[in-house]
């Protein structure tokens, strides 16, 4: 099965919770990470099948523009295939904490 990367990245931390729980309840998905950028922004990484990615990140994108006092998401992505090295070495791997989650 090829597991999908998929990120959304916004500039508060309220829009970003609301994609995280927007993600995992729309798919079938591992949420991976959620960390602040140097920038400041806030982002969210989650994993699993790529039709489920892309459900997850379109509700995680809907959610998180939906919250109050001009939350705006920065970006998003979905990798449908990550390489071995750049899931090795990018912060969107699996990590102890989301292994219990996997999918």
């Amino acid at each position: 099965m090829t597991i999908a990367v998929g990120v959304i990245e916004t500039q508060t931390f309220p829009a970003v919770l609301a994609a995280g729980d927007a993600m995992v309840k729309a798919g079938r998905v591992t949420l991976t990470r959620q960390e602040r950028s140097e920038s400041g922004r806030q982002f969210v990484v989650v994993r699993g099948p790529v039709a489920e990615v892309r459900r997850a990140v379109e509700a995680g994108l809907v959610a998180a523009k939906a919250c109050p006092n001009n939350a705006e998401v920065t970006t998003h992505v979905i990798i449908p295939n990550p390489q071995e090295n750049v899931d090795g070495i990018l912060p969107i791997s699996f990590s102890p904490e989301s292994e219990a989650f996997r999918v």
